[in-house]
């Protein structure tokens, strides 16, 4: 599964959980998750259970350290399935 395939599946789960003042549109690739699209830390546990749902993967406490932007969660996606 290439970025831009997982790209899409992801997109849909971060829209789920932002914050009213946040638009949509503002996702993307390079977002910070909770400092440009707002995330609190539970809707951020949130996101990651359902990606670990959809990717069929499970993160590690190590691996929500390095979650920071869009792209590390692409990045951690692919290592988990490819490896």
């Amino acid at each position: 599964m290439n970025s831009e395939e997982i790209y899409r599946l992801l997109e849909p789960i971060i829209k789920t959980y932002l914050p009213e003042d946040i638009s949509a549109k503002e996702i993307n690739r390079n977002s910070d998750l909770t400092r440009e699209l707002n995330i609190n830390s539970a809707h951020l546990v949130d996101i990651v259970l359902d990606i670990e749902d959809v990717f069929n993967i499970e993160f590690k406490n190590e691996d929500m350290e390095s979650l920071r932007n869009v792209n590390d969660a692409i990045s951690l996606i692919q290592q988990k399935i490819s490896g």
